[in-house]
């Protein structure tokens, strides 16, 4: 289904608007903004600068290898940084759709690039597939949680990403990228200013499809000043930015004491925080407070990343089976 006209675009500049803001005082204003465990087949470390990385079939299990390609002669990979892309995926109809819209996107985006894709369980041949024909650097990871155990599986597949991140101390500038989200290519060009953590705008599509709303942070120039508040179940969380809207520097992970870091206790997100007080519990770790955010682009003008429910208003036929593969489905006899 094609759900856009050829006539219509996603909209990436944004108007002037009324926001509603929650300032660092706790109060709230009415102002005109620019609203816009662990299981790794390998030890291998990485290196940042490769641009293919390719998976061969060793009985049964996929053993990752690294293969460096040269680099274009007008590109300078040395000055830019390496960029982490956390993705977590699981076995379901659109998946496939999914992961190969990002992948294409991706490698539009210049190296260096890691691309960190975690599955529950076991890794799928049609993951590895995918990521195989993607021509992007990858580490295909999988989460041996147990699926009874946990209510979140994304929480517990980006924790996976971390911690590979922490035990092979890679360097570069850590983001969360769902798959199922629509992301501007400037987004990740904009992520390599990142000093410590910097912070955007989210697009979210209403559960009913009627309408955008705006999530993140409100800026003067790259200073974050208040957040966008649209839902009140959600004042009460200390930092108002969506899990798609902020990334962060990969060493505060493994070095601490560089970060001047209070404790020494691995970042990692929670489960056991209420929905839509993940994002939050993790933005808690890694900065103590505003000063230390970076808002991106300048006034946060721009929206760099939309969240539409594609999947919500996906219809299968009663009686309809999901099998373990990422784009069969079969009716039950």
């Amino acid at each position: 289904m094609n759900l856009i006209s050829e006539q219509q675009a996603f909209a990436f500049e944004v108007e002037p608007t009324v926001a509603s803001f929650h300032t660092h005082d706790g109060s709230e204003r009415n102002v005109t903004s620019m609203a816009d465990g662990t299981e790794v087949e390998n030890n291998v470390t990485l290196n940042p600068y490769a641009l293919v990385q390719r998976q061969g079939m060793i009985e049964g299990n996929l053993d990752n290898a690294l293969t460096n390609q040269s680099l274009p002669r007008d590109i300078n990979p040395g000055s830019r940084k390496l960029l982490i892309v956390i993705t977590p995926t699981h076995a379901r109809p659109h998946q496939a759709y999914y992961l190969n819209r990002l992948a294409y996107t991706l490698k539009l985006v210049q190296p260096p690039l890691l691309w960190i894709v975690v599955e529950m369980t076991s890794q799928s041949e049609e993951t590895a597939g995918i990521l195989r024909k993607s021509g992007i650097m990858y580490r295909h990871l999988v989460c041996k949680k147990n699926l009874t155990d946990i209510k979140d599986r994304n929480v517990h597949q980006r924790n996976v990403a971390l911690s590979h991140i922490e035990t092979h101390r890679l360097d570069g500038i850590v983001y969360f990228a769902d798959e199922y989200n629509v992301y501007s290519i400037d987004l990740f060009e904009q992520m390599r200013q990142i000093r410590q953590f910097g912070t955007w705008t989210v697009a979210k599509q209403t559960q009913d499809n009627n309408r955008v709303t705006l999530e993140g942070p409100v800026c003067n120039g790259t200073k974050v000043i208040g957040w966008h508040l649209n839902e009140l179940s959600k004042r009460y969380r200390r930092f108002h930015a969506e899990t798609p809207g902020f990334a962060f520097n990969s060493t505060i992970l493994w070095d601490p004491r560089r970060w001047h870091r209070p404790t020494l206790e691995q970042i990692r997100q929670l489960e056991t925080v209420k929905d839509g007080f993940q994002a939050s519990s993790i933005i808690k770790q890694v900065v103590e407070d505003e000063s230390q955010m970076e808002g991106l682009p300048q006034d946060c003008s721009r929206i760099m990343v939309w969240e539409l429910n594609i999947e919500s208003n996906s219809f299968y036929p009663q009686k309809w089976l999901m099998k373990n593969n990422l784009d069969f489905i079969a009716p039950l006899a």
